[in-house]
């Protein structure tokens, strides 16, 4: 089991489910998340899951309301370009921390993922591959040990079109190849091709989003 796993607190542990599954959108834009629910998927108590949103409401992922009660929060188009800008600054910074420090647990973890991303693709399965492509980067920047900088990282993607920029013709077989190219560079250690994959990988999805998109 990963080490990160292992040391999480019941809510971080929840926290993260939430946050792939809003990431990969299992958990819909604007809709409301039922602590029951999710305690009852998850198979824990109403606690954790309480705890774990107030993490995600801190984060931006989602949105308080004393009458609806949390919802996951909405994408920003016009926040689009420089949060853009900002996730390629500060996930480059922790790609390039984690190239010495990924160990063989974590070269064999992330070989296995684009597997999965790869067959995914194959399948054309949208939701699969959101899931995968949070884990792939997540077992990454883990490994920055940079728990600031991670935490950052969270709050863009909180704000990021994933879903989205998925549902576009060809984007995640494109995205498969993004991914393919970041995982040699890391197995080899090359900074300078780690950089210029994740700069590729994280600017490609959102140029293509931005030409086809029509408000």
């Amino acid at each position: 089991m990963d080490d990160n796993l292992i040391h999480q607190t019941k809510e971080e542990r929840v926290a993260s489910f939430l946050r792939e599954g809003i990431i990969s959108g299992r958990f819909a834009r604007g809709s409301k998340l039922k602590q029951a629910q999710i305690a009852e998927m998850i198979g824990t108590s109403i606690t954790p899951v309480r705890e774990a949103i107030k993490l995600l409401e801190a984060e931006g992922f989602v949105l308080g309301n004393s009458h609806r009660g949390a919802v996951v929060a909405p994408f920003d188009i016009h926040a689009a370009e420089e949060i853009t800008d900002l996730r390629v600054t500060l996930e480059c910074k922790l790609g390039l921390r984690a190239l010495n420090r990924l160990n063989k647990q974590d070269l064999d973890a992330l070989c296995k993922l684009q597997d999965q991303f790869e067959a995914a693709a194959a399948q054309d399965d949208r939701d699969a591959v959101r899931s995968i492509n949070y884990r792939f980067h997540e077992t990454i920047y883990q490994a920055a040990g940079l728990p600031q900088t991670l935490r950052f990282v969270r709050t863009l993607w909180a704000r990021y079109p994933f879903d989205l920029i998925n549902k576009l013709d060809n984007r995640i077989e494109r995205a498969s190849k993004e991914h393919r190219s970041m995982l040699n560079a890391l197995i080899a250690r090359d900074e300078a091709a780690l950089l210029s994959a994740l700069q590729t990988h994280i600017r490609a999805g959102w140029d293509e989003f931005s030409d086809s998109y029509v408000e």
